[in-house]
């Protein structure tokens, strides 16, 4: 058993399934919020790649000013899909809100195809000679490690937000109760705004650092389709469930990916194990592992 090999696909897991938890915990941000499942989950991510490299390489601004300029663009972006698209729909049946997300998914691919090309295109070379580092014997690229810390940090920010800060716990009352949240003096319609931008904010941040690690194309979209299951095995409702679940995902592509490779050979195993995964936590536990039951009394 190539050993060496296992322990870098490992690390490669753990990295790439926190940067899953941060788009899961996006996914769950905006279910929690609003009961809507963001299906346009992946374009928002590959916007946010494509905007970033097109200030990079286009306008010739530096990459950490492209970035910022990125993060403001993907929020006002949140905000108007959240007011323009999906405020109107407000009270209307969920399977509505939900078919327009996906009308949403598909109209931002054929934009984006558009205006971007289909050609995967990559970031100039950022870190320049610090490339790859390595870490305790092993090579890591340096995408991999400001993944890591961006994927931290971002958790961090999270739970100091819903934690401590006014529109956080606005944030979690509208969650746990609508109405409740409006009689107390909440905004539901600006805590959604919110909610929105920071998926939007967030999912843009995984597009950037997704598109340096390989390269912006609009297949990256299909990590939003990827992150759903993590999104499920920890709890559709859950934020930590989703750090869980993308760990979990994350890690589970990557051994069976060594497994296709040393013993299986079955060829596309890195991309169907996930949602085999899926179908065994639905049978067991349809909340997902952190889920919150939910209890119908008649």
């Amino acid at each position: 058993m190539n050993t060496e090999l296992l322990l870098q696909l490992l690390v490669n897991g753990v990295i790439v399934g926190m940067l899953y938890g941060v788009v899961a915990m996006c996914f769950v941000l905006i279910y929690k919020s609003t009961q809507v499942v963001n299906f346009a989950q992946g374009e928002f991510l590959v916007l946010g790649g494509w905007v970033c490299l097109s200030l990079v390489v286009q306008m010739g601004l530096p990459f950490i000013l492209a970035f910022i300029f990125t993060l403001v663009f993907m929020a006002i972006f949140g905000i108007l899909v959240q007011q323009i698209i999906l405020r109107p729909l407000i009270g209307e049946p969920i399977i509505s809100v939900i078919m327009v997300t996906i009308g949403l998914s598909i109209f931002m691919q054929s934009l984006m195809n558009w205006i971007f090309g289909n050609d995967a295109k990559r970031f100039p070379d950022i870190f320049g000679s610090l490339s790859v580092i390595t870490i305790g014997g092993l090579n890591v690229e340096t995408a991999y490690v400001m993944s890591l810390v961006l994927s931290l940090l971002i958790m961090a920010v999270f739970y100091f937000f819903f934690r401590f800060t006014r529109h956080g716990l606005a944030m979690r009352a509208t969650a746990f109760n609508q109405q409740i949240a409006q009689s107390l003096g909440i905004s539901v319609k600006q805590t959604f705004a919110m909610a929105w931008a920071i998926s939007a904010l967030v999912s843009g941040v995984a597009g950037v650092v997704m598109g340096i690690v390989s390269a912006v194309s609009n297949s990256l979209a299909f990590v939003g389709i990827k992150v759903f299951p993590a999104v499920i095995v920890g709890g559709l409702d859950s934020i930590v469930g989703a750090v869980v679940g993308g760990l979990i995902i994350g890690v589970l592509e990557n051994l069976a990916e060594f497994a296709d490779g040393e013993y299986l050979h079955i060829g596309n195993l890195y991309t169907i194990a996930p949602f085999y995964v899926l179908i065994v936590i639905l049978m067991i536990k349809p909340y997902g592992l952190f889920g919150t039951k939910d209890i119908e009394r008649i």
